[in-house]
């Protein structure tokens, strides 16, 4: 999360409002250095009423991957079973996470929603970001051998299995292909996508980002093909 301000502590409250059905939930924001507003005196003030939110200040962190790899691990140390990825502030909607839940228990290993699957659906998405990321599952399916309809997606369900390997593996995107290289991981796993509805607030894409991510795709087939993931 960062810079959310009081949607910080809706958007908790939402997600939370969907996993009442397990034994123990645990839901781990993770804060750094990008957050300059009050977002994380207020999911503190949060987590002192609600034993279920567990706020992760990590300064160190030096980017997004730095952040989502935090969150990975502090809930494999926390002994999580399933671990949910989501993006804070409403682009993921917390409403579609009762589909993920009751994929997963039909025996998969990972469960990754779609913008572009049938059923899926796109909001105030901008045409650059589109093109990319529909461009970039049809690049890689084609160069690695993938078969998903959205290989760009942060919104996706693990077992503690398959995230241990996801991480074992080597993420080294140090922008959001880091989310391509997850699904190539676990290709050979026991995987589903199911449709979400996105709604985009980010910032546009920089082209640095996009030529970094063709590189690292180039880099990824080569560790496809020599059978080093």
């Amino acid at each position: 999360m960062a810079n959310e301000g009081a949607d910080s502590v809706r958007f908790v409250r939402a997600v939370l409002e969907h996993c009442g059905r397990f034994r123990r939930t645990t839901f781990f924001a993770v804060l750094d250095k990008a957050t300059r507003d009050n977002s994380l005196e207020l999911l503190r003030e949060e987590a002192a009423s609600d034993s279920r939110l567990t706020v992760v200040w990590a300064p160190e962190n030096r980017g997004v991957v730095d952040a989502y790899i935090r969150g990975y691990r502090e809930a494999l140390a926390a002994g999580c079973d399933w671990v949910l990825e989501i993006d804070a502030g409403f682009s993921h909607q917390p409403a579609d996470l009762p589909r993920f839940y009751e994929t997963m228990q039909r025996g998969y290993d990972c469960v990754f929603g779609s913008r572009f699957m049938r059923g899926g659906k796109l909001t105030d998405e901008p045409w650059g970001r589109y093109v990319v990321s529909r461009g970039g599952t049809w690049l890689t399916n084609f160069l690695v051998g993938t078969r998903q309809t959205d290989m760009t997606s942060g919104f996706q369900l693990f077992r503690r299995e398959a995230l241990i390997h996801v991480l074992d593996c080597g993420i080294r995107s140090r922008a959001h292909f880091f989310q391509t290289e997850m699904k190539t991981f676990c290709r050979h796993r026991r995987w589903v996508e199911i449709p979400i509805h996105y709604s985009s607030p980010s910032p546009r894409l920089k082209s640095s980002a996009i030529t970094e991510a063709f590189w690292q795709l180039w880099e990824l087939r080569k560790r496809v093909r020599t059978g080093a993931v």
